[in-house]
């Protein structure tokens, strides 16, 4: 019965996940500004909930993990610029689909990063995705020209994988003391990147209120307490398979309620990426990085 439990608390995490770009969707603000409201929300829940809990930091007798965690929490708030970006240029659908090809990135540079054999199931699964991408953004181009839609989303995938990386290498850091280091570190980030460029005023419509904090306190700081207080408990394999749950409801959260239409061609395109990724984490033999 706990162990269903916890595959429920998993999936209700991963299917918030999926709903971010559509609750981004009704704010008007800038992409920038949904971010740092979004990482200042989030980590304030989640440092809340860790004190509560009176979880142990042990970041502080990890000087070396602690300044990859460092960087993955730089890039993971870089990440998430280009993603709202890409949102607002090219839609929730196609941003998301070209995210996730951040993981793919990862476990193609896992050979060189971590000495992990290159197996040919990954090597296929790798040659999936970059025909999937293709697929998705020739159309994109073609009936758009926004190129610099689709360079954020494809931005957003390349830090996402910069991310995992360093996250991996943060060997001694891991869980929900994880998650609220990345989310303080990457809010920092933003709140550096927002002074420096546009200062310290900010204004926001009344109208965007309620979507802030949704996304800010539940999607983010509920949402991520449940997948990484979760996340431990369930087999490696389980969390992989699940995790793709993500993009697969965000394009289909986008197509019901965004009313976003995907074309056949970009369809076998997303059917290209999220399985060869799926492929190539889950049978690649390699190990699940953290989100």
């Amino acid at each position: 019965m706990q162990n269903r439990i916890a595959y429920l608390r998993f999936i209700f995490a991963v299917l918030i996940f999926g709903t971010n770009g559509i609750v981004a969707s009704y704010i008007a603000m800038s992409s920038s500004d949904i971010v740092f409201l979004r990482l200042m929300l989030g980590s304030a829940v989640l440092l809340a909930i860790f004190l509560i809990l009176r979880k142990p930091f042990v970041c502080f007798g990890q000087p070396r993990d602690g300044a990859y965690i460092c960087v993955s929490g730089i890039a993971m708030g870089t990440s998430w610029l280009f993603l709202y970006e890409a949102y607002q240029q090219i839609g929730v659908g196609a941003s998301t689909l070209l995210y996730f090809i951040g993981p793919v990135i990862f476990l193609a540079l896992s050979p060189v990063v971590f000495g992990e054999r290159l197996t040919p199931v990954r090597v296929a699964g790798f040659f999936c995705v970059i025909a999937g991408m293709y697929l998705v953004n020739a159309v994109l181009l073609s009936g758009s020209g926004n190129t610099w839609g689709v360079f954020c989303g494809l931005m957003s995938a390349v830090l996402l994988a910069v991310m995992l990386i360093t996250n991996k290498k943060a060997a001694s850091i891991r869980g929900f003391e994880n998650a609220v280091l990345q989310l303080l570190i990457g809010f920092l980030t933003i709140a550096v990147m927002r002074v420096a460029f546009d200062g310290l005023t900010m204004i926001i419509p009344p109208d965007d209120i309620i979507p802030i904090l949704f996304l800010g306190v539940f999607n983010t700081g509920i949402g991520c307490y449940l997948y990484f207080s979760t996340m431990c408990s369930l087999p490696a394999q389980s969390v992989a398979v699940l995790g793709y749950l993500e993009p697969l409801s965000a394009v289909v959260f986008s197509a019901l309620i965004l009313s976003e239409v995907l074309l056949p061609i970009q369809i076998l395109g997303a059917a290209l990426i999220l399985g060869g990724a799926f492929v190539a984490e889950v049978f690649g033999g390699g190990e699940r990085a953290e989100r």
